[in-house]
């Protein structure tokens, strides 16, 4: 019988090495990087046959690690078409995880093109050496006109978070809403249904201070009369944003063009945060102490999860930290901690060296976590002598009994007299 031989280790060892050499991916070095495309603005919306059309594209990192040079490409086709090839492939640069950037394509509908929805494909790539990620999106061509007298008007805006903070994310929702009251309205003897159609809905920013995270609605229905419906967009304030009103545009596309219309919609940003202040003397009297502070709520709506956490070198303190939870808008807690100093201190009684304090203040905005800090603050160290109320407590107990004895010793004299 002739005899397998069987692998050694080394050569077991050699062909995992190359086998995971060849399942590795080409753009490995760069895996933690994820691109996500969106298409944030189409205008105008729908598209007009026969004339240009901008879109706005936006990238944004949503993976771990640096995309160090991104490209974004728009690939057209029939009906739609670029002046120039060369301005197909735009250079966004360097991307950071959470960091987003967006570009404009103009885009020309070919006159023959038909109503309808066409697609277009935009893809992208983290560097010149890694493969291209490639989405279609949908693009409606041209406007339908209906003969009916529906009215759409915005019945309701609501934001959440209700202000916003820079750099926060949240949502707005708009409430559209057929103002009409009987299903059939007379004009010049006759007849027209009130059903209000809504073709399509995009929410603008009017600055770069704050964008629109989603595309257009398109193809909502009818709303019957006294119906409504809600619009639901997620948006991002930059972190440089300025305080103040941030206005978008929501362009409604109605039955007809002398149906459609713009409405405004406001965007409250405000940087107030939770304050936390002393609310008496911070002193450390033989190394303990009860440390208090007034936390205040000066953002103009609620928070949630408020905790205050302090922290200092060579104190412990009593809570950790402290979760106050909701609070208010204007709301004010007073909190207390228990703080010991440890045996390190010990070196600092003689000179009486302040201790630096630090305060995190961590709360929620909405989806938003934030967190600041309040530096700048200062625990004061004392000693007390702790034997001079034992030495007076025995001077008391001396003087007493020396006291007693002399009465004694007087009425034992007086009775000897009698």
């Amino acid at each position: 019988m002739e005899r397998i031989k069987t692998p050694t280790a080394s050569i077991i060892i050699f062909l995992l090495l190359v086998s995971s050499i060849i399942a590795t991916p080409a753009s490995a070095s760069t895996a933690g990087a994820n691109l996500k495309i969106t298409i944030v603005e189409t205008n105008p919306y729908p598209a007009k046959i026969g004339e240009y059309l901008d879109l706005t594209v936006q990238v944004e990192n949503v993976g771990r690690d640096r995309a160090e040079n991104v490209d974004l490409e728009i690939v057209p086709e029939y009906p739609f078409s670029l002046d120039s090839q060369e301005n197909a492939v735009q250079n966004i640069g360097s991307l950071a995880p959470g960091k987003f950037a967006s570009r404009e394509f103009h885009l020309f509908v070919d006159k023959n093109a038909q109503k309808g929805v066409r697609s277009i494909d935009v893809r992208a790539r983290i560097n010149n050496n890694s493969p291209w990620s490639e989405k279609s999106f949908d693009i409606r061509i041209g406007t339908e006109t209906f003969d009916s007298k529906g009215t759409v008007e915005l019945a309701e805006i609501v934001s959440s978070p209700e202000v916003f903070m820079p750099g926060d994310r949240g949502t707005i929702t708009a409430t559209l809403k057929n103002t009409a009251t009987t299903p059939i309205v007379t004009i010049s003897g006759k007849d027209y249904d009130t059903n209000a159609r809504i073709q399509s809905a995009v929410l603008r920013p009017l600055s770069d201070e704050v964008i629109v995270l989603d595309a257009p609605y398109g193809e909502m229905g009818l709303l019957g009369p006294g119906d409504s419906i809600k619009l639901t967009f997620n948006v991002m304030v930059s972190e440089d944003a300025n305080e103040g009103t941030h206005n978008l545009e929501l362009a409604i596309e109605g039955n007809s063009f002398d149906y459609n219309s713009r409405k405004n919609i406001p965007l409250e940003v405000d940087p107030s945060n939770v304050k936390v202040i002393p609310s008496k003397p911070l002193t450390l009297v033989n190394g303990e102490a009860t440390v208090e502070f007034d936390v205040a709520n000066t953002h103009p709506n609620s928070f949630n999860s408020v905790s205050i956490r302090p922290e200092a070198e060579g104190v412990k303190f009593y809570p950790v930290e402290y979760f106050i939870g909701p609070m208010d808008p204007d709301e004010l807690f007073t909190i207390k901690f228990d703080a010991v100093a440890d045996s390190s201190l010990d070196n600092r009684w003689e000179t009486s060296e302040p201790i630096n304090l630090s305060l995190s203040a961590s709360y929620s905005n909405g989806i938003n976590k934030h967190e600041n800090l309040v530096s700048n603050l200062y625990i004061q160290q004392t000693r007390e002598n702790q034997g001079s109320n034992s030495g007076m407590i025995l001077l008391a107990l001396v003087l007493v009994a020396l006291a007693t004895a002399g009465v004694f010793l007087y009425r034992k004299k007086q009775s000897k007299n009698k």
